[in-house]
């Protein structure tokens, strides 16, 4: 039974009776669905926040109009949160998750436990606005939370076949180059405009460093996708798995360094705290990580390079999809001028 909500779940795809006998069948607490709000985020995946049962919760889904591999996106992120739960590191606790799509008109989910923090990409408590120390310490938080989990035996957590580790920095440069190369089915798009790309892409093959054992990595690790403690400068929780995989666990460390809002155009991900300032530096994120991994850091400017490489092509999309009407102009040209200053970054560390 559904007290309130109905409206705005019903508008994303979300019946929530449905969802109500569903977890009464799993034996979660019964009772209304009541308080229902949906949640913002980086992605169009729809997230819902509810009370039943004296509980909160917050189901997830893909988004209201399913691409090819959005129900494949969230089953596997529902399995990562289950590894995680045993861990250090900090991420969405799952507790239950519905892999049949025919429950929910076509759509898998999962529910999760709420987490009780902030993104520094909507705002800044005044705890935080106020105390550069106390953003500072943010900075070291995100660096420990990758380095944890860079460090978790994906094999012992039941994350063995979660990605093909072996070969993974060989597969790369061609991998982007091929995705970056798909764009030009998006009618109108010139194709990629992007001084640099051949340079840098030649680089990171002549240079590639010899790869570390694998692990887990987050993927999309910029501080956007990063929850924060109201209550100091701790992280609340990694968010938004969708490009996770096993590979190499130093490319996150490259991620955060590439995007540091300090680095001028990525200071759009995290408008308040990039006007705010006081974030550690370059050499102060690498001597944190290295408190918490046993990992050689010799080569962090090569995966710093690669993540420039690989995130600009990644923004590239959007901007080739709104020349086909897929996606809004200003948010494609914004995330091009992105894709620019990231090769540009790139092109300054080789």
């Amino acid at each position: 039974m559904v007290a309130q909500g109905q409206d705005t779940a019903g508008a994303q795809g979300v019946d929530l009776d449905v969802v109500s006998r569903w977890m009464d069948e799993h034996g979660l607490p019964s009772g209304e669905i009541t308080d229902v709000t949906s949640i913002g985020g980086g992605t169009q995946n729809v997230m819902l926040r509810f009370t039943r049962g004296d509980r909160d919760y917050v189901l997830r889904r893909g988004p209201r109009h399913l691409r090819p591999r959005s129900n494949d996106v969230m089953l596997r992120e529902a399995r990562l949160l289950e590894a995680l739960r045993t861990t250090d590191v900090p991420a969405p606790r799952l507790v239950a998750a519905c892999t049949d799509p025919d429950v929910l008109g076509g759509a898998v989910f999962y529910l999760m436990e709420p987490i009780e923090g902030f993104s520094p990409a909507a705002t800044l408590p005044s705890l935080h606005a106020a105390d550069p120390q106390v953003r500072h310490a943010m900075g070291l938080s995100a660096v420990r939370a990758i380095a944890l989990l860079g460090q978790v035996d994906h094999v012992a957590v039941g994350l063995d076949g979660y990605g093909k580790p072996a070969g993974f920095l060989d597969r790369q440069v061609p991998r982007w180059l091929g995705e970056l190369e798909s764009y030009s089915t998006n009618e109108g798009y010139p194709g990629p405009q992007i001084p640099g790309l051949v340079r840098v892409a030649s680089w990171l093959t002549d240079n590639q460093p010899e790869q570390g054992r694998p692990g887990i990595l987050h993927g999309d690790c910029h501080l956007a996708n990063i929850m924060f403690r109201y209550d100091g400068p701790e992280v609340a929780a990694l968010v938004d798995w969708e490009m996770s995989t096993i590979g190499d666990p130093l490319l996150d460390l490259g991620w955060q360094i590439a995007t540091r809002p300090a680095s001028g155009a990525c200071s759009v991900l995290v408008p308040p705290l990039a006007a705010a300032g006081g974030l550690p530096s370059r050499d102060e994120l690498v001597r944190h990580y290295r408190e918490f991994s046993d990992r050689d850091l010799s080569a962090v400017d090569w995966y710093t390079v690669l993540a420039c490489f690989k995130l600009g092509i990644v923004l590239e999309g959007t901007h080739a999809r709104a020349f086909a009407g897929k996606a809004p102009k200003d948010v494609g040209d914004t995330l091009h001028t992105l894709t620019l200053a990231l090769f540009d970054q790139a092109v300054s560390l080789i």
